[in-house]
């Protein structure tokens, strides 16, 4: 079974001998995996591995912390991954989409997301290699449904806010695949093509489920509180609340996305420059519930420093959010003192 190396887990057993790309031996086959060697293999640039078992096999075993992984939602995410997948190609084909099977879609997953508190684990447990708009949507819906249950939502507002988060991107529909799918630089003129996905998604959206405000969602997205967003460039006072929130969202996944042209970005970066953009660009309020409530999800996770080492975060630091105390091996690091050092991935 190949998968990627930040899935592997202690105890893992490597299937076939691994080299890197200049043909130097790096781990032998039947290896058990210890956190050291998940470290010499990122070392290595080595990104994928084979390990033995099947799928089947490890998600039966999938643990965290002694509690069960996230895994036990993986049928219907992976069940609105396969819907939005269908609503976007219909929405190629006819620019519409259809409303009776819309109101059903996401039910099933919602229902199991109270239960699940750890939004990290959730959220990085999804994250693909291949990353799709199809999953990008689906984890901006996820993780605009928390905040908004951080903000004091009640169940059924969560619902419309997590459903907004999940069509905010379906107008790319009508933007060419190949400026939608590129990771990389776009000239003036394709970013402009690139930007009427706002509106497309508006219309799409208020033509086929009569829902005004998923559609403003859609439509103001990428608007900023100071007015330098987009497509309208309108002020604070004039952005929706759950827009606001649905905003903060998209920009931390697409921050914390991973690929090819994209490399893995510091975690404690990525942190640090959400709580920025709270103020000015992005509505404070859902900034500040998401960095207050993903921190206390950081503790006893298991981490990659900048430097390599695998280490546990032990405490958070109340006078420095983004600099926590991290134990590796028998050594405890002050992240808040050690200023040369970041967390470079959280390992789930």
């Amino acid at each position: 079974m190949r998968i990627h190396i930040k899935k592997l887990k202690i105890g893992d057993v490597l299937k076939t001998d691994i080299f890197n790309r200049q043909g130097l031996h790096v781990l032998a086959k039947k290896t058990k995996i210890r956190l050291e060697d998940i470290a010499l293999l990122n070392k290595h640039s080595i990104k994928f591995v084979d390990v033995e078992g099947s799928v089947e096999d490890r998600i039966a075993r999938e643990v965290f912390n002694g509690t069960e992984r996230p895994l036990r939602v993986k049928p219907n995410y992976d069940k609105s991954l396969r819907e939005y997948q269908a609503f976007f190609l219909e929405a190629i084909i006819s620019g519409e989409i259809d409303r009776s099977k819309m109101e059903w879609t996401l039910m099933p997953l919602l229902e199991q997301l109270d239960e699940q508190k750890d939004v990290l684990t959730l959220l990085f447990s999804f994250q693909k290699e291949d990353e799709t708009i199809y999953n990008h949507s689906l984890q901006v819906g996820l993780l605009s449904y928390y905040i908004a249950e951080w903000l004091g939502y009640p169940k059924s507002e969560r619902f419309e806010i997590c459903r907004a988060g999940y069509l905010h991107d379906i107008g790319k529909s009508r933007v060419r695949l190949s400026i939608r799918n590129r990771v990389g630089h776009l000239n003036d003129e394709e970013e402009k093509e690139l930007q009427k996905h706002t509106s497309a998604g508006y219309q799409i959206i208020r033509n086929s489920l009569r829902d005004d405000t998923a559609a403003l969602v859609a439509l103001q997205h990428h608007e900023r509180e100071d007015g330098t967003g987009y497509p309208l460039g309108v002020h604070k006072e004039k952005i929706h609340p759950y827009a606001q929130i649905v905003a903060v969202a998209n920009e931390f996944i697409s921050k914390t996305f991973v690929s090819a042209e994209q490399p893995k970005r510091n975690f404690s970066t990525v942190l640090q420059e959400m709580y920025e953009l709270g103020f000015g660009k992005l509505n404070e309020k859902p900034v500040q519930a998401l960095i207050h409530n993903l921190l206390p999800n950081m503790i006893g996770k298991k981490v990659q420093l900048s430097n390599g080492h695998i280490g546990e975060i032990i405490l958070n630091n109340p006078m420095d959010f983004f600099r926590p105390l991290v134990k590796v091996k028998d050594a405890f690091i002050d992240l808040s003192k050690e200023r040369s050092l970041d967390i470079r991935e959280i390992i789930v």
